[in-house]
């Protein structure tokens, strides 16, 4: 069943699964963008009292199922080892923007991604099979989320890459992204995704679109 594209430049709930660095900072450009927000931590609801609190009225805390349940799209912003604790069914039908990123350090070893068959986001989308995720937000300093944006046409202006086996989820991000004041380079699909991870050129760096383009042609696979 084809679902209609949910286009950014109209006013949209996001959900964010994650209430971090980049989650929180996420919301705030959401907010100012037009967005409403309703946000979620592993800890409950009222544990984000003084987040909300600055947000403004735009915001409100929830659980994980209700934020899956009231964005019209939900970003996921967890470490990469919590990925499978999010909630399936009330993200069936819908985009969902994967910040996430793999530190073995943290996340310990997943033979898949440290041999190259899959990719973090791709695992994802395996465990929302019925969601259409697209990769955004996980080459860039949470900081550099709300400070770095500029005007469409500005010199120079930063690109930040997605990736998607859906053209829509593709799309939203791209105009998510230059609603936030960012240019965009689609990766392509998800099994291209690997090309701005971590330790790649293309990872956390500010870059132009054309230096993006080139770092992300400059990444090379490899394997632990």
């Amino acid at each position: 069943m084809a679902h209609p594209p949910v286009v950014a430049h109209t006013m949209t709930t996001i959900g964010i699964i994650g209430a971090g660095h980049i989650g929180s900072q996420v919301a705030r450009a959401a907010i100012t963008a037009g967005h409403d927000v309703v946000i979620a931590n592993s800890r409950g609801p009222e544990t984000l009292a003084d987040l909300v609190a600055d947000l403004g009225d735009q915001a409100r805390a929830a659980t994980a199922v209700e934020a899956a349940e009231a964005g019209d799209v939900v970003v996921v912003t967890v470490p990469f080892k919590a990925h499978d604790s999010i909630p399936v069914e009330p993200l069936a039908g819908k985009i969902v923007i994967d910040t996430d990123n793999y530190y073995f350090e943290r996340d310990g070893h997943v033979a898949d991604l440290d041999e190259g068959r899959d990719t973090v986001t791709g695992m994802l989308q395996k465990h929302l099979p019925d969601s259409r995720v697209a990769k955004g937000f996980n080459h860039i300093m949470a900081k550099d989320i709300t400070t770095d944006g500029q005007p469409a046409g500005t010199p120079d202006r930063r690109a930040l890459a997605t990736a998607s086996d859906h053209d829509d989820a593709a799309q939203f991000v791209i105009d998510l992204y230059d609603s936030f004041g960012f240019d965009a380079v689609n990766i392509g699909p998800l099994s291209e995704s690997w090309r701005v991870e971590r330790d790649q050129p293309a990872y956390v760096v500010r870059q132009n679109r054309d230096e993006l383009v080139a770092n992300l042609a400059k990444a090379e696979r490899t394997t632990a």
